[in-house]
């Protein structure tokens, strides 16, 4: 009787809900991912026992993460919806290169992060959860007390010395800058970045100041990379204020840039009300394939995006929410920073790279639950062709369509609520658009849609048939009342037969 009443109580529900075409019938294209991007050793201590040199209270120093924090916390990523994961460099760094940009062995894990084999298991933990593993090459410069730089053997295996204006031969925050027009040093960096691949399983690499390393390099490095691993992934991380085009580096292999120039305009736009999203919605400066850039509101560089928004004096959790829609409903991959669903502040760095604090609210984190599970199940979020609807005061109305699924996706990013007109001739006649954020129900009146948005709320549609009549749900709901009613009437009258007895 029980299995009964709950097979039935399923159907209602599913009854209740629409149907969606679901990415995974199809195969996994790296522009349907999601990245949490995290900064290992500010991320999760999981083991103490490398807790050497560390000091919490010192963000100059190593403060304690490590591979095995980042396993503990799998599930809290993967459960929030995030298909890859990137981490900061891994390798062997100096002293106090808790970032990982001061490397001093390439074919070495940091002792602070954990043992290689511990690694492997994060990645292998990873892949049991359908989650892929960036991580950070750093194919620049090394760090000041590499054995190389004392080497006169290896003088070549370097620039000289001079200041970042001097080119793609500058060297960045003082750090010795690779040569790799050296065949020796092309050979070691591409060798390296093989055996990594070899050896832990990892499906890709960001390339952090990609642009400071000369363009000619990079074709040879991403085909012999790709050629270890099908489907291997490479991300370009270009120097903050330096204009770059990003179709350049496309073609050079590397398959995704970050796009500095859109990341501004986000804040810009989203950081306090009222704003024009004209600069957002245009064509893109960079050059590169809209579906492939990787889009962001701030990173391990920059001010943390929850700063922008203290400093206009708004509330983070409404603001970050409506930013968010944003982010994961238009072309592009999304970056979030670990932190982002606390709506974790920081200035400069390395203010802004302060440690995870995983016991918060989980307002911002079930939002990015929510809106990751639609894009995850919604081809034509991350697929589909991006036309704007309407665009004015704050307000802005965008579709997105792919292979026949319609998305229409609502942002009132106003002060005050905002009622939208949409024609049959912008969308389709005699349909309905279905919200699947807050359950709203738009249907076709006299070829027009009348789209309601009260102030910091967006809503996400798809676009369907008239539903009319929900025959299956009447029944089901009828079904399950029935069954309840017999089902009380069983227990009185056996509590009246105890009684007898």
């Amino acid at each position: 009787m029980k299995k009964i009443a709950i097979l039935l109580f399923t159907f209602l529900l599913s009854s209740s809900l629409p149907a969606h075409a679901e990415i995974k019938k199809e195969k996994r294209l790296w522009q349907d991912e999601s990245i949490y991007s995290l900064m290992v050793d500010r991320f999760n201590d999981g083991d103490i026992k490398n807790d050497f040199d560390v000091n919490a209270k010192d963000t100059l120093a190593y403060n304690g993460g490590d591979f095995q924090g980042i396993i503990d916390k799998l599930d809290y990523i993967h459960d929030m919806g995030f298909t890859a994961i990137r981490l900061s460099p891994i390798f062997d760094n100096t002293h106090n290169g808790y970032h990982g940009y001061w490397v001093k062995d390439f074919y070495k894990t940091d002792e602070h992060f954990g043992s290689i084999q511990t690694f492997k298991k994060l990645v292998k933990e990873a892949h049991k959860r359908k989650m892929k593993v960036i991580i950070d090459f750093v194919a620049n410069n090394t760090a000041v007390d590499h054995p190389w730089v004392s080497d006169p053997a290896k003088k070549n295996w370097y620039h000289p010395k001079q200041k970042i204006d001097g080119g793609d031969k500058g060297w960045v925050d003082g750090l010795p800058d690779l040569n790799q027009d050296n065949p020796e040093v092309k050979k070691y960096l591409i060798n390296a970045a093989k055996w990594w691949i070899n050896k832990t399983d990892i499906d890709g690499y960001s390339l952090p100041e990609v642009n400071q390393v000369p363009l000619s390099f990079w074709p040879e490095f991403s085909k012999a990379v790709k050629e270890e691993k099908k489907d291997f992934f490479l991300m370009g991380v270009p120097t903050e204020n330096e204009k770059i085009n990003a179709a350049d580096y496309q073609n050079s292999g590397i398959d995704s840039v970050w796009d500095y120039a859109k990341s501004k305009q986000l804040r810009k736009a989203f950081a306090t009300t009222n704003q024009s999203f004209l600069d957002l919605t245009s064509a893109s400066k960079t050059g590169g394939k809209l579906e492939k850039m990787g889009n962001f509101f701030d990173n391990e560089y920059t001010t943390r995006f929850t700063s922008d928004i203290v400093e206009k004096r708004q509330f983070p959790g409404s603001r970050w929410k409506t930013a968010l829609t944003y982010l994961y409903t238009t072309p592009g991959i999304p970056i979030y920073y670990y932190g982002t669903e606390i709506a974790l502040i920081g200035g400069e760095t390395p203010d802004n790279r302060r440690q995870m604090n995983f016991r918060t609210e989980k307002d911002l984190i079930d939002y990015t639950t929510k809106i990751a599970e639609l894009r995850n199940k919604l081809p034509s979020l991350t697929r589909g062709t991006m036309e704007v609807l309407y665009d004015k005061s704050g307000m802005l109305v965008y579709k997105r369509v792919y292979k026949g699924e319609t998305s229409v996706i609502a942002i009132n990013n106003s002060t005050k609520s905002q009622k939208v007109v949409l024609t049959d001739k912008q969308l389709a006649a005699d349909k309905e658009l279905r919200g699947l954020l807050a359950g709203d129900l738009v249907r076709n009146h006299k070829n027009d849609y009348f789209l309601i948005l009260d102030r910091d709320n967006s809503e996400i549609y798809v676009l369907a048939d008239k539903s009319g009549i929900n025959i299956p749900f009447i029944a089901a709901l009828a079904g399950v009342f029935i069954l309840a009613f017999i089902f009380l009437f069983l227990i009185i009258k056996r509590g009246k037969k105890i009684r007898v007895e």
